[in-house]
C-alpha cells in the first residue's frame, strides 16, 4: 500500500555512488566522508579549508577536493560544473556545512545573527539551487539537509541557531512537495547532540551525546530505510518531538525548569 512505502528512495548500495558533501572538513561531515568512503563511494568534498579537507582526504580511493564558502552564493556552481565533468551526475549531495555561536538575548548583534543564517540557511539553498537542475535531467538523485532537532521549538542559548535550522526543516519539507514527483528524493537529518567543534562550545550538559562517527553511520542507516526525516539518538529525540506537542504554558515551564543554571 502507497501509506507504508518509503517516501523517498532507499540508499543502501553506495559503490560507485557519486556524492557530494558540504561541511567536510569536521565533525559530522568528516565523519560520513570517511564512512561512505569504506563503503566505496566517489566523493566530492567541499568545506572552506583546502587543507583541512586535505587530510580529511589523505587515504582515500576516490576523492575530489572542492573547496568553496557557502556564503559565497556563486561557489557552488563551479564546483558542481566540476563534478558533472568528472562524474557526468550526482547521485548524492549532502549538505551539513553550518555555524553555532550560542546566544542570549543580551548577547545578539546583528553580525552575529546575518552570519549563521547566511551560513546555515541562504548557503543551503544555494546549494540547492546548483544541484536541482542536475537532478531534474537524470530524474533521479537525492538532496539531504543537516538541520537539528533545535529546529523543533525554541531553546535557550539557540537565539540564532535554532531559527535558521527551523527555517532548514520547512525549506526540505517544500523541497520533498516539489521534488518527489520528479524522482528525486529529498532527506532533513536532525541530530541531537553530537561531539563537534560547534558543539565544544556548549557549557551545559548535553545529554544522550553520540560521536560524530555514531551519527554518521545513524545517517547511513537512515538513508537505507528512505525516510524523509532521519533523527538520532531517538531516546532523546523523541523527547524533542513530544515537546513540540506541549501547550506552551507547560512547555516554557518544563524547558525553563530544566536548563536553569
Amino acid at each position: 500500500m502507497a501509506w507504508f512505502r518509503s517516501l523517498n528512495t532507499p540508499i543502501s548500495d553506495w559503490q560507485g555512488r557519486r556524492v557530494w558533501i558540504v561541511g567536510a572538513s569536521s565533525g559530522i561531515g568528516a565523519a560520513l566522508a570517511a564512512d561512505l568512503d569504506a563503503r566505496g563511494a566517489r566523493l566530492a568534498l567541499s568545506a572552506r579549508s583546502a587543507g583541512r579537507l586535505r587530510d580529511v582526504a589523505e587515504g582515500m580511493r576516490d576523492v575530489m577536493v572542492l573547496p568553496l564558502d557557502v556564503t559565497d552564493a556563486g561557489a557552488f556552481t563551479p564546483a558542481m560544473m566540476q563534478i558533472l565533468d568528472a562524474w557526468g551526475g550526482l547521485d548524492l549531495v549532502i549538505l551539513n556545512a553550518g555555524t553555532y555561536t550560542p546566544l542570549r538575548a543580551w548577547d545578539l548583534t546583528t553580525d552575529t545573527a546575518r552570519q549563521t543564517v547566511h551560513t546555515n540557511l541562504l548557503g543551503v539553498m544555494d546549494g540547492v539551487a546548483a544541484v536541482v537542475p542536475q537532478m531534474l535531467r537524470q530524474q533521479c538523485g537525492a538532496i539531504a539537509i543537516v538541520g537539528s532537532v533545535a529546529g523543533y521549538r525554541g531553546l535557550p542559548k539557540a537565539l540564532a541557531y535554532g531559527p535558521s535550522k527551523a527555517a532548514l526543516i520547512n525549506f526540505a519539507e517544500t523541497l520533498y512537495l516539489d521534488l518527489a514527483p520528479q524522482g528525486v528524493s529529498v532527506f532533513i537529518i536532525n541530530p541531537g547532540f553530537v561531539a563537534t567543534p560547534l558543539t565544544a562550545q556548549n557549557d551545559f550538559d548535553m545529554p544522550a551525546l553520540i560521536s560524530a562517527e555514531d551519527a554518521a553511520r545513524r545517517i547511513v542507516r537512515g538513508f537505507a530505510g528512505g525516510a524523509f526525516e532521519i533523527h538520532f539518538p531517538q531516546r532523546f529525540t523523541r523527547v524533542m518531538k513530544l515537546l513540540r506537542w506541549l501547550p506552551d504554558r507547560l512547555y516554557f515551564s518544563l524547558v525553563s525548569r530544566g536548563t536553569r543554571p
